[in-house]
């Protein structure tokens, strides 16, 4: 099931930025489309004031999971360590997080969700790990603890 495919014609508008500016920080990022449609989500991570993330989510209607094992992402990123985040409802204080490595090549990365565990501000919780039967919110962080430039690209978001 494709839970967002970027293309040129793509609405971007329940797409949302959330850097570490929310405490104080100086990163900044932007999530725009590429000349061939995929999504394009670049920018600096600074740690100055105690920063060091960016991120992007995207909210949605509320959609089963039920009969799916895994989060497959097609995507081309720059070699840098990211982060995959599901809520099961858009109002969770936590996240359930997976991390995945780019490889500066197209490539498409399967997480499966049941090893997906919850974190909130970057702290693992003490809570099972995903098992629900929907998810509402998916988004992108990366947040490797140093000053850098990143570009990820994101052609499709599926589930299998």
């Amino acid at each position: 099931m494709v839970l967002f495919d970027f293309s040129e014609k793509s609405d971007l508008s329940d797409w949302t930025i959330i850097n570490d500016g929310v405490m104080g920080g100086k990163s900044q990022s932007t999530l725009t489309l590429d000349a061939e449609g995929n999504g394009l989500f670049k920018g600096l991570i600074s740690l100055e004031n105690s920063g060091g993330f960016c991120s992007v989510r995207h909210r949605m209607d509320k959609t089963s999971v039920k009969g799916y094992e895994k989060i497959a992402l097609r995507i081309k990123g720059d070699g840098k360590r990211y982060q995959v985040r599901i809520r099961a409802q858009q109002d969770d204080y936590y996240a359930y997080i997976a991390y995945f490595e780019t490889s500066g090549d197209w490539q498409t990365v399967e997480i499966p969700l049941k090893e997906m565990y919850p974190s909130f501000r970057g702290q693992k919780l003490n809570n099972p790990n995903f098992n629900s039967d929907a998810i509402e919110e998916i988004a992108f962080l990366i947040g490797n603890k140093k000053t850098e430039a990143f570009q990820l690209r994101i052609d499709k978001i599926l589930l299998k």
